[in-house]
């Protein structure tokens, strides 16, 4: 038995050493509401347990409070438009010739000899092309990025039904005519997110057997993404559990970047607002938590294949949240504001013998960073035009401080450090909140801190230009 082990083991095709696999999790209007993230109300066991043993950053922002202008952030290492169609602007820049343009992340690790995979929703389009159906492979969101853009459309019939899918391959066709929140008894391939984990899975597989190249594979789950729809027995789970009440109710005054809800208030409601309807305000957090919880399941299969092939001895593995969403906070129910809502997302980094494990870090990070971040630590050289940075010494260090981060909408541009945040609107207009006060976001005190605001307009204009 003893030599039939042995042989076995001699027989083994060896692994050579090479650079570490990078694994990035990027799940869609997620909040920082998870166990891990001080929400006790909120059941996310996978993710809790990749922050035990990674660091999470408890103060991650994004660069800017919409899926496509944050996603290109993302992909970029850069500031960019602040559309949805910020990563196609790019690609329609290449196709025309522009030479000026830097390579995407993914393509700077493939020219570094990574395989690059991406599945689901990666950029802002699931499967990264363009088009009526969002199908069309001559339109690609990010060129020379993947060797493979998947994106497994099931019976939603193409990747624009898919972003929007609930149960039975229902597709979004009027949204007043798609509820706003749903669950369905059946197993997780009952919405999109579960043929996106199961093809996650298969190309987990396929890029651990072939060996010869390091990976880069990114996975974008969809849920928590409007319309809440996941199987009933993920809401069912919420049974029973008292949720914390929702902070500052009311519409802020005076000038900021509050919004009407529209991407929510578009679908069917049952004619029921929940800034009115205390009862329907609560249905609604219980469905967006169920939505989190089977977003969460599907992180568990991923990681727990990671550990199975082995591959998890020599990958990076980041957790991403593309976004905020309020859920009537400033009576929001949504993205697209400058507030810490919106712009405040999860973020987990997890890398083979780090130190620290299981660590928080209250240092103020932002998206941009995930670029030259990964490069840091895969070894790889980090390019110039990143115009984030490495956050390798707070992963090594528990002390070490973070910096200033940026977000910005097409009308307004805001700046977050450890204690204040500030927001410039176009027309010159100034918005201040003291972060060190229980006011937080809900008392514009601009007037009162003139050489404040003076700069820390001076480091946004330095940062972002």
């Amino acid at each position: 038995m003893i030599l039939c082990v042995i042989l076995m083991t001699c027989c083994e095709k060896p692994r050579p050493a090479q650079k570490p696999n990078i694994l990035l999790i990027c799940i869609d209007d997620l909040r920082p509401e998870l166990k891990s993230f001080g929400a006790k109300h909120v059941i996310s066991p996978n993710i809790d347990k990749l922050a035990q043993k990674g660091i999470s950053f408890q103060k991650h922002f994004v660069n800017a409070p919409s899926c496509g202008p944050s996603r290109y952030s993302l992909l970029t290492g850069q500031y960019g438009p602040a559309s949805n169609n910020a990563l196609f602007i790019r690609s329609s820049k290449i196709e025309q010739g522009n030479e000026a343009i830097e390579p995407s992340m993914p393509e700077w690790f493939r020219t570094h000899g990574y395989t690059t995979v991406s599945v689901g929703k990666v950029s802002h389009h699931p499967g990264g092309r363009g088009g009526n159906d969002w199908n069309d492979s001559t339109i690609v969101e990010i060129p020379k990025a993947w060797d493979k853009h998947l994106l497994p459309v099931a019976e939603w019939e193409h990747p624009r039904g898919v972003m929007h899918g609930l149960a039975h391959g229902e597709i979004r066709v009027n949204a007043g005519e798609m509820d706003v929140f749903q669950a369905v008894e059946g197993d997780d391939n009952l919405y999109p997110d579960g043929a996106i984990t199961n093809e996650a899975l298969k190309q987990l597989r396929v890029l651990y057997e072939d060996n010869e190249n390091p990976f880069f594979l990114a996975v974008g789950i969809i849920k928590p993404h409007l319309p809440f729809g996941a199987p009933k027995r993920y809401l069912d789970m919420y049974e029973g559990v008292k949720f914390p009440a929702i902070a500052h109710l009311q519409k802020p005054e005076g000038k900021n970047t509050w919004h009407n809800s529209r991407e929510f208030t578009k679908y069917n409601r049952w004619g029921k607002d929940p800034n009115k309807d205390t009862d329907f305000a609560e249905e609604v957090r219980h469905h967006y938590a169920a939505c989190v919880s089977y977003a969460d399941a599907q992180v568990g299969k991923i990681l727990a294949e990671l550990k199975r092939t082995g591959a998890d001895k020599n990958t990076i593995v980041v957790l991403w949240g593309d976004h905020g969403f309020h859920l009537g906070e400033h009576a929001i129910w949504g993205k697209h504001s400058l507030f810490e809502e919106s712009l405040r997302s999860p973020m987990i980094i997890h890398y083979p013998e780090m130190n620290y494990n299981g660590s928080k870090t209250d240092a103020i990070v932002e998206t941009l960073d995930i670029f030259p971040t990964l490069c840091d630590l895969a070894g790889v050289k980090i390019p110039e035009f990143a115009q984030g940075v490495s956050l390798k010494e707070i992963l090594e260090n528990q002390n070490a401080t973070g910096h200033p981060a940026i977000s910005y909408k097409t009308d307004a541009a805001t700046i977050r450090t450890a204690t204040h945040r500030l927001t410039v609107h176009k027309d010159g207009f100034i918005e201040l909140y003291d972060h060190t006060t229980t006011e937080n976001e809900t008392k514009n005190i601009a007037n009162k801190h003139p050489e404040l605001v003076e700069e820390l307009k001076n480091t946004l204009k330095i940062k972002m230009y």
